[in-house]
């Protein structure tokens, strides 16, 4: 690949990300190897890991904070609490048949997950943080069962 091509697809990927993913995968199909930029396509194909990681992080502490406040503060349950907890189960759900590897993932961050968790809901219900147990009260799977709700 020459000094001028690289350049090119380096320039084109600053200033068009869209038309860039296009000229890749044009270049992919026509087995055009010498003219892809590895570099940028191996940190895009890395980013786009993290980013289904980021996602899945974020999903599971909404629906982990959720969980906690529909427990802890019954007298304050809501449509608008059991609508984001479906949302964010459906999201975890969607996740893991997009990239079933994913599940393993989830299991590994749930507790860190639900550490978070507990600040965040201490934080926006404005209960002290001794309130929501150091130990999570529900199991993983029960975190994704669309017919379990804390009592």
């Amino acid at each position: 690949m020459s000094n001028q091509s690289v350049h090119t697809t380096n320039n084109l990927y600053a200033q068009d990300y869209n038309l860039w993913l296009e000229k890749t995968a044009y270049l992919l199909k026509n087995k055009n190897f010498l003219e892809l930029d590895l570099e940028i396509l191996i940190e895009e194909i890395e980013s786009m890991g993290r980013s289904d990681k980021n996602a899945l992080r974020s999903n599971l502490r909404v629906l982990l904070m959720h969980l906690l406040k529909y427990k802890f503060q019954p007298q304050n349950r809501s449509n608008s609490w059991l609508y984001t907890i479906y949302e964010h189960r459906q999201r975890l759900q969607e996740a893991f048949l997009d990239s079933p590897s994913l599940k393993s993932y989830y299991t590994e961050v749930f507790d860190i997950c639900y550490q978070h968790a507990r600040k965040e809901a201490s934080i926006e219900t404005g209960l002290p943080l001794s309130i929501f147990p150091q130990d999570y009260p529900f199991s993983v799977d029960e975190t994704l069962d669309s017919d379990f709700f804390p009592s």
